[in-house]
């Protein structure tokens, strides 16, 4: 993955947008009217295929067996003037910063940035009109009406480019590899010597209730990554987008706090605005600790920053995390 890979969440579908309702060729007959004028209504229109911005969805997951969206025909209109009924919208609800393409041109459709933002990706096809429409002085019985537009159909891509809401930050061999592949469906590479992680590795937190979120595991920060030694910058840019940063600090470091300083001074010398992010601590390989070696360790700790004790070994503390970070996202 190169360093200005944004992690794709990708969808392909079938799409196609309502036909319009053709319009009615009808002409007026009553018990009290034998040859009545024309009275042919319109078609409704096709229904719309709409993209809608939601801020609590962060993946595209939801969508991954939505594989044939069709949205629904116009009706045809009828006799005494009346009007077919429109074909209903579908809506279909994104993350922030889905992007939609047509497959075959690869030409980009619509993209939706803000909560709540709808726009028209698809549009459902015109109704025709009725007869009734066409009558003119010189010809007051139109034999024709016009039939409906089609909709428009075809194979379509939603990407959601973002870059991880959780970025995992730790010294090397912090264990950040083993929790990833614990709470995520990603399977980085794991051995136990600096740097093994090289390039950042993504993965999806499957939360409660089909929610989920992308947590990213980095490149381990060294001291001095900030000028450039090591990965630093490479890494660094990684995070810069990250709503919030998990600090990964294992359990038998020798000290825990200046473990954290060092890690936040890294962030802070290479763009100040990082410490503007939500920070939570997590003390990994904690299945060695008692109770005791717990309050010692959490008393070393930041006390404005909320801190977990996990173990990806036994799972232990794993759902508490995962809870802390689905309400920080959500804040």
């Amino acid at each position: 993955m190169s360093e200005r890979t944004n992690f794709i969440d990708f969808i392909r579908i079938f799409a196609r947008s309502g036909h319009g309702g053709a319009g009615s060729r009808h002409f007026m007959r009553n018990k009290l009217t034998a040859m009545g004028g024309p009275d042919g209504g319109d078609g409704g229109r096709g229904g719309h295929i709409i993209l809608k911005g939601n801020a609590q969805l962060w993946t595209l997951l939801h969508l991954r067996y939505y594989k044939n969206v069709l949205a629904e025909n116009g009706e045809n209109g009828s006799k005494n003037n009346c009007t077919g009924r429109d074909g209903k919208d579908i809506i279909i609800e994104v993350p922030l910063g889905t992007i939609a393409r047509d497959e075959e041109t690869g030409e980009l459709e619509a993209e939706i940035l803000e909560d709540g933002q709808e726009i028209v990706w698809m549009r459902g096809g015109r109704g025709g009109l009725g007869n009734s429409n066409f009558a003119t002085p010189t010809n007051q019985a139109p034999d024709h009406a016009q039939p409906g537009e089609e909709g428009v159909e075809g194979w379509k891509m939603l990407e959601l480019k973002v870059l991880a809401d959780v970025g995992l930050v730790g010294f090397p061999n912090a264990g950040k590899s083993t929790l990833l592949s614990v709470i995520t469906a990603a399977k980085p590479k794991i051995a136990n010597y600096a740097f093994t992680t090289l390039t950042p590795q993504l993965g999806m937190v499957e939360y409660r209730d089909g929610k989920s979120f992308c947590i990213a595991d980095l490149p381990g920060i060294i001291e001095g990554a900030a000028e450039g030694r090591g990965l630093g910058h490479r890494f660094l840019r990684h995070i810069e987008r990250n709503a919030i940063l998990l600090f990964l600090i294992p359990a038998d470091s020798n000290d825990h706090k200046k473990e954290f300083e060092i890690l936040r001074n890294e962030l802070e010398q290479y763009n100040p605005e990082m410490l503007q992010k939500e920070f939570i601590i997590a003390v990994s390989k904690s299945d060695m600790l008692d109770d005791e070696l717990k309050e010692a360790i959490a008393a070393e700790l930041p006390a404005n920053i909320p801190h977990v004790f996990i173990s990806s070994v036994t799972n232990k503390g794993l759902s508490e995390l995962k809870d802390a970070l689905w309400d920080t996202l959500n804040k």
